[in-house]
């Protein structure tokens, strides 16, 4: 898809809220090492900026915003500092609380962190109404 659009993504931020998992939940489709997010950068013209965001929340609990008073933390991945700002602006006129983990590698482990969500809900949680996020502590 990336390649249908060429030069036209050139200068753009594009937010990658994949998670590129298996089918049978036990690994990812990416080369060993890789994400989604690196892949689409491979693939995306030059110029054009991938952040990680979105990937670690169910879509309810996005749409729901903050819970019991706590705001949503939105994980984000991505090499581009300017990118990122605009990613985190967009993140908080949302309600929520863009999380900034490093740059674009760190999106496998935010694949990672989906993977373990999935695990959660199969094993122990049982539904999806839950987020993880940072707690901070005064």
């Amino acid at each position: 898809m990336i390649s249908e659009y060429g030069d036209a993504l050139h200068g753009k931020v594009i937010i990658d809220i994949t998670n590129p998992v298996s089918p049978d939940f036990t690994g990812f489709v990416t080369p060993d090492g890789s994400s989604g997010a690196q892949e689409i950068a491979k693939a995306a013209p030059a110029g054009a900026h991938v952040v990680k965001a979105f990937n670690t929340l169910f879509s309810h609990v996005l749409a729901a915003g903050p819970a019991e008073g706590r705001l949503v933390d939105v994980f984000i991945a991505g090499d581009d500092a300017q990118a990122k700002t605009r990613v985190s602006a967009f993140i908080e006129s949302l309600g929520l609380r863009p999380m900034d983990v490093g740059q674009l590698p760190m999106a496998r482990t935010l694949e990672n962190v989906a993977l373990l969500q999935l695990g959660l809900v199969a094993h122990s949680v049982k539904h999806t109404n839950f987020f993880l996020g940072v707690s901070i502590l005064s």
